[in-house]
């Protein structure tokens, strides 16, 4: 299952089946990425390349940047 979630500038997919847990994505921006909460992606107040910055650190290539 794949999902997405957008700011308005960014879209990040998020590929279920693919996520490893190694929470990368949470060391790097707890912020952002809450597992424990829905939507477990909030990427409200923190800047499009710093969102991008993290996910390009995903592992497992379970998070992705939409390129339109």
């Amino acid at each position: 299952m794949k999902k997405e979630y957008t700011n308005g500038d960014v879209t990040i997919v998020w590929d279920q089946e693919k996520c490893i847990h190694a929470a990368e994505c949470v060391k790097g921006l707890p912020g952002v990425f809450k597992p424990q909460e829905k939507p477990w992606i909030q990427m409200g107040a923190v800047s499009s390349e710093d969102i991008k910055k993290t996910v390009r650190k995903c592992p497992s290539g379970a998070l992705t940047i939409k390129e339109d």
